[in-house]
């Protein structure tokens, strides 16, 4: 009788991880878990409390705009290029404004991230009702935004913002000093990502807003067919990055506390190769906010370590090329199996 038990939750267990094991999300973690290993025994510096969470708010805007990118790919298949563009133009308005008129950090979050989703409603628009691909509507305006905003301020940097941006980049908590005197600990914007990704889990899978940017990313004329509003689905899918962006530009603004009106744009490749790590197809329809974290955590962790290892950070770029290259192209096989396997079930009938 125990020997049966025994057999029944052995196999039990084996199921349980079978399972995980056909979830990207666990070979992500696998993979981050043997890197940090990897690195810390080349240097020892690399795991210790500072350096973890000086890596995690560095790339807690990236993380953040990660969110926002993972819908509208869910969504369209296609990635939305123009995000970076709208975090560098809400960024330097914040920073403008707030100096003009003061304000407060609640306040200056709010009209950050209005700003940024009337900017990706103007997307979302377009797509849906010129049914413009989301890739050559978002370059286009890329181009609008990023260019206008050179035109207006003509490339002039502020080296001075609010005090408000300095003490909420500056808020720790778990706050230890070190050696030299100074204070380190975990970084509210580390918490504002974290927020911004169970966010965005829980409207994936949760909500049917979440529900109806699957079925649209995976059949949209099934989708249609099935009544899912197909003009407020796009609508939420690219005001949410653009809110998430807005986010962002406030979250940067205040880890820099300064704005180079060039500083966020050339990101794109970095947050579209993370969530495609993570897990999201090119061909939409799949995706989830955790794998996307685990893709952005990767990279974090590979510059910080390439940096303590004193190697090259060409070869960091090199990496996001290869990342996007390998999942485009097992998204295509994937994708060629499926529609071969179908074939095989119609012939078979």
């Amino acid at each position: 009788m125990r020997a049966e038990g025994q057999r029944l939750a052995g196999a039990t267990v084996a199921a349980m991880l079978r399972q995980l094991l056909r979830h990207n999300e666990t070979w992500l973690a696998i993979l981050i878990v043997v890197l940090c290993a990897g690195i810390t025994i080349a240097n020892p510096a690399f795991l210790t409390y500072e350096n973890v969470a000086g890596f995690l708010k560095s790339s807690s805007m990236t993380g953040i705009m990660a969110v926002g990118v993972l819908i509208v790919l869910i969504l369209s298949g296609s990635p939305d290029v123009s995000f970076t563009a709208i975090a560098q133009v809400v960024e330097y308005a914040v920073a403008v404004a707030t100096l003009q008129w003061g304000g407060n950090i609640y306040l200056a979050l709010a009209a950050a991230a209005a700003m940024g989703v009337l900017m990706g409603l103007v997307n979302g628009a377009i797509v849906h009702w010129f049914r413009v691909p989301t890739i050559i509507v978002t370059i286009a305006t890329f181009n609008i935004y990023f260019g206008m905003l050179y035109v207006i301020t003509h490339g002039k940097l502020i080296n001075l913002v609010h005090p408000m941006f300095r003490d909420f980049g500056n808020t720790l908590l778990f706050s230890r000093v070190s050696s030299i005197g100074a204070s380190y600990g975990l970084s509210l914007m580390t918490l504002v990502w974290l927020a911004a990704v169970l966010l965005g889990w829980f409207i994936l899978r949760k909500t049917f807003l979440g529900r109806s940017v699957f079925a649209i990313g995976g059949n949209e004329v099934a989708a249609e067919r099935l009544g899912i509003a197909m003009l407020r689905t796009r609508l939420f899918a690219f005001g949410f990055v653009g809110l998430l962006s807005g986010v962002a530009a406030v979250v940067h603004l205040s880890i820099v506390q300064a704005v180079v009106p060039n500083i966020i744009v050339g990101k794109e490749l970095e947050v579209i190769a993370a969530v495609v790590l993570g897990g999201a197809s090119v061909f939409g329809g799949k995706g989830t906010a955790l794998g996307a974290a685990l893709g952005v955590l990767l990279f974090a962790i590979l510059n910080n370590g390439l940096t303590l290892l004193n190697v090259s950070s060409y070869w960091y770029n090199v990496t996001i090329g290869v990342v996007i290259t390998v999942a485009i192209t097992n998204s295509a096989y994937q994708a060629l199996r499926r529609r071969r396997a179908r074939v095989h079930v119609k012939v078979e009938a």
